[in-house]
């Protein structure tokens, strides 16, 4: 008999599913971003799209949902990538508190989607790609 996660998973506010999300979502358009081009970096946000709804367990529940209020604003990818490096080492902050076996899913969901963006076109990542890769790890090492 299959264990019904949904029924034994903890259950996260609205605000705590909204930063999984904004980490996750906020990832995807960092790499688009990292690959400066309409078309390459329309590759980079699908595939890293596509990686995002491949998610499972408790993350993959939460990053399916509708997100409610999600605003990954900014006038720059700096200012884009404020708000997701806060997210992301938030999102590991807040899993290790309510739901520790879910941090390496998260960790693998996130590697996941930059692995799925820097290959989205020929040739793998470009050294932009390559170094918002690195940040994107440090932020989720540094929590």
């Amino acid at each position: 008999m299959s264990k019904n996660t949904e029924n034994t998973a903890p259950a996260l506010t609205a605000d705590e599913k909204l930063t999984l999300q904004t980490a996750a979502h906020g990832v995807v358009s960092l790499m688009a971003a990292a690959d400066p081009g309409p078309i390459s970096s329309t590759r980079s946000g699908m595939a890293g799209g596509k990686a995002l709804s491949s998610a499972t367990g408790l993350v993959g529940h939460v990053l399916a949902e509708k997100p409610k209020g999600l605003d990954l604003g900014g006038s720059s990818t700096a200012g884009l990538a404020d708000r997701v490096f806060t997210a992301l080492a938030d999102s590991v902050t807040l899993l290790k508190a309510k739901a520790p076996a879910e941090v390496e899913n998260f960790r693998a969901t996130i590697a996941t989607i930059t692995d799925a963006a820097s290959r989205a076109h020929k040739g793998g990542a470009g050294p932009a790609e390559t170094a918002m890769i690195r940040k994107i790890t440090a932020a989720l090492d540094n929590s």
